[in-house]
């Protein structure tokens, strides 16, 4: 059985983040008026209908669960030919869900992102990055030259980059993102690599 609709889709991407904000995730999910068993239970048939053959795939997985795309378009990835589409997310008003496929193909990338007509934050220091409050986007503005660094799973990213904390101090931190949207930011840890070092400038 498939996920169905978009409130199953949200508790998908919620199981994703449960990892890092368990709290916030536990409040998202009572807004939704779900269980723990039927957040489990929306991601074991979401991975299901991932593996399934005979499953919808591409741009048309998403249409069968959260409807037609409120808005897309093409757009070039290097040499490739993309198309990009957008569904609203009700526990995030001022974001997009967005996928990314080839032209008539299968997905290359998908994650949360923010609305065209919505306010994007301005961090001014590493204080005023709280969870779910920014996505990869705002951060890697506020914060450049952020430097992508390799995620834990393919709905996970992370980034590296050099802010001021509240007292003006400047310092190496890393952000991790699932599904696009921020969920914690840490110190970088000098013997991790040279991403978060690159990120000084």
């Amino acid at each position: 059985m498939q996920p169905t609709g978009p409130r199953a889709f949200q508790l998908v991407l919620l199981r994703r983040m449960a990892d890092f904000q368990p709290q916030l995730v536990d409040e998202a999910r009572h807004e939704l008026g779900a269980s723990r068993t039927e957040m489990r239970e929306a991601n074991r048939r979401w991975q299901a209908m991932l593996r399934s053959p005979r499953a919808p795939s591409g741009r048309r997985r998403y249409e069968a669960l959260l409807g037609p795309a409120q808005a897309g378009g093409r757009r070039a990835v290097g040499d490739l030919d993309c198309e990009w589409h957008r569904w609203p997310v009700p526990l995030w008003p001022d974001l997009r869900y967005e996928v990314v496929a080839l032209a008539g193909g299968p997905v290359l990338h998908e994650w949360l992102v923010r609305a065209e007509d919505a306010f994007a934050p301005r961090p001014r220091h590493v204080g005023e990055l709280h969870p779910w409050s920014c996505v990869v986007e705002d951060v890697a503005r506020a914060f450049a030259p952020a430097v992508p660094m390799e995620g834990t799973a393919p709905s996970r990213w992370r980034m590296a980059f050099c802010a001021a904390d509240e007292a003006g101090a400047r310092g190496r931190y890393v952000a991790d993102f699932t599904w696009g949207l921020l969920q914690r930011v840490l110190p970088a840890d000098p013997a991790a690599g040279s991403g978060a070092g690159d990120a000084a400038g």
